[in-house]
């Protein structure tokens, strides 16, 4: 059987959808499915590297932080994802990443060709832009765009229960399966040597919904040159992140760079004695998992997490750190505490043990290879 999977993120792209993405191709692969990607041209510093399945990239629009983000730079990866879906070699399912415009051309390409789709809802990008004060015609194109996309896919699959519930409300005839977050543990292996250099790390992506200037806010209220950080990542709030910093004067201290590696942002959370992530409740994004939290797990880093439920009781139930509400006080008041004593290693032991029972991205993958051949019937 061969199986396409369209995205406009893939390897080397550091992401929680490649991530993903590519466990769900070795998944894929394993069993003797024959997988290709269809995908973006990576930016220019980061170099590609030979993969184990057939990738054709096509060269797009981006915005000034180099993400593929915003309707220009999405529709020039859909129109032309569209357009080699409808006169390339025909496959006998796709696997389509969002946003919900890829979603909707690709799907549409897809019922042409009367080839079968699975959609792989990460989150809802409708309820996103319902938040983030878009134009209410806005959200109703979105809205349209990811409920016909999910209506028409012969399965759907989530990353939690909670995306599934919003999936089953926007399209009730959905086939939804819940495969969870995985990370790869062998990517993110674990240290709990006591080795740390660094005290405190926040790496991913910093969007509206993250809120991730409350960190700033929270480190501006310690005594300054006490806390040595590095922020890392990209998102429309990373610009906005480092003027707050240089707004104030920590920039000595704190390092705000962007995206890396994944292979660097591992070692980078592996060598910290704990991370931060966050997200700003009431965007919209109240029942997600920020993936950078189970990177941090995956290499027995400890989390400070500033946001809502369900994430909030999940640190907190589980033992995977500290665990507060959105508030750069309330942050601050646990940064100090994570960081009052000596590196806890037994604290870390437990932190990768939770994630290597848990957060594995094999199992991931797997439940993901089991959904999309029932969905779409093996050949």
């Amino acid at each position: 059987m061969r199986v396409r999977v369209v995205s406009r993120i893939f390897h080397p792209e550091p992401s929680a959808a490649t991530q993903r993405l590519l466990t769900l191709v070795q998944a894929l692969s394993s069993d003797g499915t024959e997988v290709s990607v269809l995908t973006a041209r990576p930016p220019r510093h980061l170099p590609v590297t030979p993969t184990d399945v057939a990738v054709q990239r096509v060269r797009v629009l981006r915005d000034a932080s180099g993400y593929v983000r915003g309707y220009l730079p999405y529709m020039s990866f859909d129109l032309q994802a569209m357009l080699r879906v409808l006169f390339s070699r025909r496959v006998d399912a796709l696997v389509i990443e969002p946003p919900p415009t890829t979603g909707l051309l690709v799907g549409l390409a897809a019922r042409i060709r009367r080839i079968r789709y699975v959609y792989y809802a990460a989150d809802i990008w409708s309820d996103a832009s319902a938040q983030t004060g878009a134009h209410a015609m806005v959200v109703r194109a979105v809205r349209w765009m990811e409920a016909h996309a999910l209506k028409h896919a012969s399965g759907v699959l989530a990353v939690t229960d909670a995306v599934a519930a919003r999936v089953r409300d926007l399209a009730p005839s959905s086939d939804v399966s819940v495969v969870g977050h995985g990370v790869d543990l062998e990517l993110y292996g674990s240290r709990i040597d006591g080795s740390a250099d660094i005290d405190l790390v926040y790496v991913g992506t910093m969007s509206e919904w993250h809120g991730a200037e409350v960190l700033v806010a929270a480190l501006a209220r310690l005594e300054k040159g006490s806390v040595r950080a590095a922020i890392i990542g990209q998102g429309s709030q990373w610009e906005r992140v480092k003027e707050a910093v240089e707004r104030e004067g920590l920039q000595e201290h704190v390092r705000v760079l962007r995206t890396v590696a994944a292979t660097e942002a591992a070692e980078w959370l592996r060598r910290a004695r704990v991370s931060v992530a966050t997200l700003r409740p009431g965007a919209g994004y109240d029942f997600a998992v920020p993936t950078k939290l189970y990177s941090s797990v995956a290499v027995g880093t400890p989390v400070i997490y500033a946001g809502p439920d369900p994430v909030h009781a999940l640190v907190s139930d589980q033992g995977l750190g500290w665990s507060v509400a959105h508030d750069a006080e309330a942050l601050a008041n646990a940064i100090a505490a994570a960081l009052g004593g000596t590196e806890d290693l037994q604290l870390r032991a437990h932190v990768a043990s939770w994630a290597e029972t848990n957060v594995s991205a094999a199992s991931v993958g797997e439940r993901s290879r089991v959904a999309i051949h029932r969905a779409i019937g093996d050949r």
